[in-house]
Order: structure tokens, then C-alpha cells, then sequence
């Protein structure tokens, strides 16, 4: 016979991190696919997932946003959008070619690595870019130059194995969704090896990918589980895992909230939780919901830091 639920054993405690879910980059990106929509009527296509969350590209297919992976999918005479992780230049050059207008919902954070990139080159550098082979953002950014000026690096062995010398002109930028302290162990790497090359200020990591990593450090090692509420090809929610993890806390990536199993929660009296930047607050109160099905559950909400960043939307949705 199952316990009464008002016995300690089927109570937990929900420690939510925060910042936690949508960034400014993902709410511009949302909103300008919705404008448009808006302004042009439907279809309005889109290249690439928008952001990487089912649950929010569902919601704008359901008012009239086609996705596509590519623009020869595109017919003629209508308006495409480029995701918010960024494209190649010569995708938005194919599109003027074409004559389809279109509209750039790449994350400015992302977009001041695409100038940065730049800049090196013009500079005469070769640059060193940290990244995850075949995400967007890395496609992205690797297109915004020549071929043969960039070289992807994923890993501190991938640095030893440079073939650079210490005399080369060599900067580094990196993706903005990568783990801090991976990336920061990668730097020092590169700088050991090559003391003189160029760098930014501080590494290309976003705000929020920073800040989300940072609120799942101070709840993890009081839980005995954390849940990542994200997509499996969103690496900040990846991150997010690992972060935990690494904390010695398991963790657990979940899309939805059918997906939490009752026996994850056994033994578990302080249960964290968090969400990709991807991932909107109609998620974190599903899992809630779902929690409070499952357990007694009480609520403490963890914060470390205050977000209140902006991003303006493309000209052509304010005029």
C-alpha cells in the first residue's frame, strides 16, 4: 500500500535556479519570426530551427512559420528569417540573389563574434575559434571568413596538436554557448602555447550562458538530482548537465515534463531545476505541475543573478 502523501518520504524540495530559460537573443529571435508574421501574413519561412526548442518552433508553426533547412525549399516571393545561432555570409547573399527579402534574427552576441572574426582577418590573422563541430553557431561563424583562415578547436588536445608556430599572427574567438570552465581551461591551453596571440577581453560567452551555469553551481551540490529543461541539440542546456555533474550531482535532460519517471525521484529529497536558454517558462511550470503529481512538493527559487538585457529588432519590423 502506497504511504500517505502527507509522510516525509513522498515530500521533496524544489530548489529553481535562476537565471534559468529565455535569453534576450531567444526572445528578439521569437518575437521578430512573430512580427513578421505579423507584418507579411503567413507563410513566413524560416532557415533552421529558430531556436533550438520543439515546443517553441510547434507554437510557431501552429501560426503559420514554415522551417526549412535550406533555401532552395524557399518558393519565390516570400520572406525568410535566419535563426538566431547565425549563417554563413554567403546564405543571406544566395537570398538577395534570389530576391527574397529577408530578415537576420542571429543573437547580437553572436553577431559581435561575426565582426570580430572579421576584424582579425583583416588584421592579417589566422584565428583559433572554440567550438562544437556542426552546431549552427560554429557554421555560422566559420562562414564569415575565407576558407583555410579559421581553425575550429574543440579540446585541449586539439590545441597540442596545432601546427602553428609561436611567430604566427593567431587570435581566438569562441562560441558564445560553451561551458566556462572548459573553455577557460582551452584558452589558458592556447596561451601557453601561443603567449602573443590576440584575444577578446573576455571569452565570447553569453551572459546567460554564463549566468545559467553559474545558478546551477550554487544549487547542485544541495540536490541529489537536477533536471535540465532543454532540447538535445541545445548545447547550453548540454552544458547545463554537465555543470551539475560535475558539481557530483546526477542530472537529467528533459524536453517535456512526461518525461520525468517516478523513479527518478527516489532518494531524492532536494530535487534542482533549471532551463535552457531556449526553453520558456510554460515548460519549468509543466515540470512544477508534474512534480506536484508525483510528490509534496515545496519550492525555494535560487538567485544569483539579475538579468534586464534587451536586444532591438531589425529595422524592418519598426519602420
Amino acid at each position: 500500500m502506497n504511504a500517505p502523501l502527507s509522510e516525509p518520504a513522498n515530500q521533496i524540495h524544489l530548489l529553481i535556479a535562476a537565471p534559468r530559460g529565455f535569453c534576450a537573443g531567444v526572445d528578439r529571435a521569437i518575437e521578430i519570426v512573430e512580427r513578421a508574421l505579423q507584418k507579411f501574413g503567413a507563410p513566413v519561412y524560416v532557415r533552421h530551427e529558430i531556436v533550438h526548442n520543439r515546443f517553441v518552433v510547434d507554437g510557431l508553426k501552429a501560426k503559420g512559420a514554415v522551417f526549412v533547412e535550406d533555401l532552395a525549399e524557399i518558393p519565390d516571393g516570400f520572406p525568410v528569417i535566419f535563426s538566431a545561432h547565425g549563417v554563413p555570409k554567403s546564405v543571406p547573399e544566395e537570398a538577395t540573389d534570389r530576391g527574397l527579402d529577408w530578415l537576420d534574427a542571429t543573437c547580437p552576441l553572436v553577431s559581435k563574434v561575426h565582426r570580430q572574426a572579421e576584424r582579425e582577418i583583416a588584421a592579417g590573422r589566422h584565428i583559433l575559434f572554440i567550438g562544437h563541430a556542426g552546431h549552427p553557431e560554429v557554421i555560422g561563424t566559420l562562414g564569415q571568413v575565407p576558407d583555410g583562415h579559421m581553425t575550429l578547436v574543440e579540446t585541449i588536445e586539439d590545441v597540442h596538436e596545432l601546427g602553428f608556430s609561436a611567430e604566427d599572427e593567431l587570435a581566438f574567438l569562441t562560441q558564445t554557448t560553451l561551458s566556462v570552465d572548459d573553455t577557460a581551461a582551452i584558452v589558458a591551453a592556447i596561451r601557453g602555447r601561443y603567449p602573443e596571440i590576440s584575444g577578446p577581453i573576455a571569452e565570447d560567452i553569453c551572459y546567460a550562458t554564463s549566468n545559467r551555469q553559474e545558478a546551477v553551481k550554487t544549487i547542485a551540490p544541495d540536490c541529489q538530482l537536477v533536471l535540465v529543461i532543454g532540447a538535445p541539440n541545445s548545447s547550453n542546456s548540454k552544458r547545463l548537465v554537465e555543470v551539475a555533474e560535475r558539481c557530483g550531482t546526477p542530472a537529467r535532460l528533459i524536453e517535456r515534463a512526461a518525461e520525468i519517471e517516478p523513479q527518478w525521484l527516489e532518494g531524492v529529497s532536494t530535487l534542482g531545476l533549471t532551463a535552457g536558454a531556449s526553453a520558456p517558462d510554460e515548460l519549468v511550470n509543466e515540470v512544477i505541475e508534474r512534480l506536484g503529481q508525483l510528490r509534496v512538493v515545496t519550492q525555494e527559487e535560487a538567485v544569483t543573478a539579475e538579468e534586464n538585457i534587451t536586444f532591438k529588432l531589425p529595422r524592418q519590423l519598426t519602420d
